[in-house]
């Protein structure tokens, strides 16, 4: 049982599919995003994440700030689960300047960072994101080591690049998210993985 339950991670639920259609101006009437809207991450202050979500989705302002499944055994020996950000204190939003006040008037971020290459950080998130779906045991890495670039061929990831490195006895392969140099990984069993 979840000690707080799961709150949305991703504002719109589609995001990333309108995103990769151009079309997050033609989302749902609730969300309001524009043609100068632009990406930012906003870092955010000490564990104040879930709330400047909740805010975020209560403007409709479109975000993505993955959420992972941490599990926590008490000392009665039950295990209890919990929600928390894949990458602490980043929030990623697709703003404008009135959305970007809007979220600064929160009192939740300490900066706005901008993203210079808005389509590579879109894939990164986008790999993220179908990484958590798969309900994987993920690692978070905070730094990313050189090793060889690899596309998965075939399954649940068909298509999901990434860095294989190697961990003690087993294989990893690292999905990162190079805007902020960090990522997740995961063990490679068996995914069948290509060269790059």
């Amino acid at each position: 049982m979840p000690i707080l339950p799961f709150q949305p991670d991703i504002f719109p639920p589609g995001l990333f599919e309108l995103e990769s259609a151009g079309a997050i101006a033609a989302a749902p009437a609730a969300v309001s995003a524009t043609a100068t809207s632009k990406w930012l991450a906003f870092y955010t202050l000490a564990r104040r994440e879930k709330e400047l979500m909740r805010c975020l989705i209560g403007a409709a302002i479109p975000f993505y700030a993955p959420l992972v499944r941490r599990r926590i055994p008490s000392p009665g020996g039950r295990v209890r689960a919990s929600f928390v950000p894949l990458f602490p204190g980043y929030v990623f939003s697709k703003v404008d300047d009135d959305q970007r006040r809007l979220a600064l008037a929160t009192n939740t971020i300490a900066r706005c960072i901008p993203v210079f290459d808005p389509e590579e950080l879109v894939r990164d998130l986008r790999s993220i994101r179908r990484l958590i779906t798969t309900d994987a045991p993920l690692t978070p890495e905070s730094r990313i080591d050189a090793g060889h670039r690899v596309r998965v061929r075939s399954g649940p990831l068909r298509g999901l690049e990434g860095t294989v490195i190697r961990r003690g006895t087993g294989e990893r392969l690292v999905v990162a998210v190079r805007f902020l140099n960090q990522g997740v990984s995961m063990e490679l069993e068996d995914v069948d993985v290509e060269r790059l």
